[in-house]
């Protein structure tokens, strides 16, 4: 988005839905913020032990490779939910109206697409790794201390389908702002104008005191 935008929600099924998925979402984004926890602790245990006993962590490349996938991906869908990917929107941020949605429903299908194949190749990434006869189903492992990367390469076509939710939704509800002709339609970004950008933060403040 262009700036600050937010999500209307209001009693309909959509706006339900909506906000179903914002649990999962948010659940995903707090495993997010503990794995970037994770590897600040990490690192810190493995720079004192190397400083204070000469015995670095073993295994540290390998316990951040596990990590990527839980910071990289597990946040893509709550982040698309309230519009916060960067995009260009020199052109969309002009229109106003039908042409609006429509612009934002023809970006939807098209990221839509590229999940679903994303998906596809991240699950049969996966596949190539998982095997039930294997030691600890693994047929591959990291390098030096031998961990299993299925789980890290199974993460990423979760939180695909997760975002191919959300997007599901947002084409429901731009498509139903089209065909309507609705001017601020529920469960989808809305960008804020500069007033409607600080009367919110103006509402965070006091609620924070």
């Amino acid at each position: 988005m262009a700036g600050a935008s937010h999500v209307l929600e209001d009693g309909s099924l959509l706006s339900r839905l909506d906000r179903h998925l914002l649990k999962l979402e948010l659940f995903f984004a707090l495993l997010s913020g503990l794995a970037v926890f994770s590897l600040m602790f990490l690192a810190a245990y493995s720079v004192g032990g190397r400083k204070f006993f000469a015995s670095p962590m073993a295994g540290y490349v390998d316990w951040i490779q596990m990590l990527m996938p839980l910071i990289a991906f597990m946040g893509i869908s709550y982040v698309q939910r309230d519009g916060g990917h960067i995009r260009m929107d020199i052109l969309i941020g002009q229109l106003r109206g039908r042409a609006l949605w429509a612009a934002e429903l023809l970006s939807t299908l098209l990221i839509l697409l590229l999940i679903v194949a994303l998906i596809w190749g991240s699950w049969a990434h996966f596949d190539r790794s998982f095997d039930f006869s294997r030691p600890l189903w693994s047929r591959d492992s990291t390098i030096d201390i031998g961990l299993p990367v299925w789980p890290s390469k199974l993460l990423v076509p979760v939180a695909f389908s997760v975002l191919c939710l959300r997007l599901l939704i947002q084409i429901y509800a731009y498509g139903r702002a089209l065909i309507l002709g609705l001017d601020r339609p529920a469960a989808v970004p809305l960008v804020q104008s500069v007033a409607e950008q600080a009367a919110s933060e103006a509402d965070q403040l006091e609620g924070r005191d």
